[in-house]
């Protein structure tokens, strides 16, 4: 029987605080032409340069925004001032932070969205660095002929900053606690995902690869379970939440052992349009996993209370994992 397999599996950080700041602006120069038998040359003080910014760069290798645990303060240079002989300065260098693709930056004192890195190659300026100073040799004209005005260099800009990363993926896997989400996983895949009787097995979110019939990939998220309420912050909350908003495909894992497996479904659809409404309108598969512990198999009743096609699958014994994979690789086309 076919089987895909994992490429990988990350564990990753999705929150971070950092503090930017751009560099200052270089000041103008004055100064006056002094060349043998010109005694009274004209303004020849060259500009600042400009500060160097901050620039949020999309790196596609990178999965977590873990390397902000460690270096959290990133300052530019700041412009070199202006010269005699009309040498403007030299612009500060800019720094370029990478961060995976799927990473909102917020300013953290007003909320305020600065970028929002969706792509590959994707990069953002968000804070800019300060303006050069004029030199006295831009203020020359008909009338001033010896100008001594001068500018300063103008202020950088510094903020303290949010990054949020919000996992982009093919597929989010929906389910509460104990559904089999990283049973599953670890079927299809060359991973072992810790898997336990307990809930929140998974305390963070998973990415991975599959690759799909030797021909093509998907991305697959497997989040952390989600429980009644969620949508308000309890449990794992929020921290589930957001990865999934920009996934193709929701798959749905329900447990047939619940006690009311069809109001499980409902409570997850309840959590996820208290949420975000939109997320009600992504493509939906509804798999009833751990079917090899039904021994006379799926009650009809309980298919007949679902609205959308079901799908019965073990990652146990297998069965209907190749069927489900093909269905998850048609809405993801389609969604294309």
């Amino acid at each position: 029987m076919f089987l895909p397999f994992y490429v990988g599996i990350i564990m990753f950080i999705d929150r971070a605080k950092i503090y930017v700041e751009s560099g200052r602006g270089g000041s103008g120069c004055v100064s006056f032409r002094r060349e043998k038998f010109v005694p009274k040359g004209g303004p020849d003080g060259g500009d600042g340069g400009d500060g160097g910014s901050i620039i949020i760069v999309a790196n596609p290798a990178m999965r977590s925004l873990l390397d902000f645990q460690h270096k959290k303060h990133f300052r530019a240079k700041r412009g070199e001032h202006g010269r005699g002989a009309n040498c403007h300065g030299k612009n500060g260098a800019d720094i370029k932070i990478k961060v995976p693709v799927g990473t909102v930056a917020y300013d953290a004192d007003t909320g305020k969205m600065l970028a929002d890195i969706t792509e590959e190659r994707h990069k953002v300026v968000i804070a800019k660095g300060g303006r050069g100073g004029k030199g006295n040799a831009r203020y020359k004209s008909s009338t001033r002929q010896a100008p001594r005005n001068w500018q300063t260099g103008e202020l950088g800009e510094s903020y303290n900053i949010r990054l949020e990363l919000k996992t982009i993926a093919d597929v989010g896997l929906v389910g509460f606690p104990n559904a089999g989400k990283s049973t599953f996983l670890s079927r299809v895949s060359s991973a072992r995902p810790k898997i336990a009787d307990y809930p929140f097995t998974t305390l963070q979110p998973n990415l991975g690869v599959i690759k799909y019939r030797d021909f093509s990939t998907f991305a697959i998220a497997d989040i952390p379970g989600l429980i009644e309420g969620a949508h308000k912050g309890k449990g794992l909350g929020h921290e589930f939440l957001q990865h999934i908003e920009r996934t193709r495909v929701l798959l749905f894992l329900i447990d047939p052992n619940s006690e009311n497996p069809y109001n499980d479904y409902q409570i997850l659809l309840n959590e996820l349009q208290s949420f975000n409404a939109n997320l009600l309108t992504k493509p939906r598969i509804v798999a009833i996993s751990k079917c090899d512990t039904l021994v006379d198999g799926l009650p009809p009743a309980l298919l007949a209370q679902f609205e959308e096609p079901v799908s019965p699958v073990s990652s146990i014994t297998g069965e209907g994992i190749e069927t489900l994979l093909d269905d998850l690789w048609k809405y993801i086309n389609e969604q294309g």
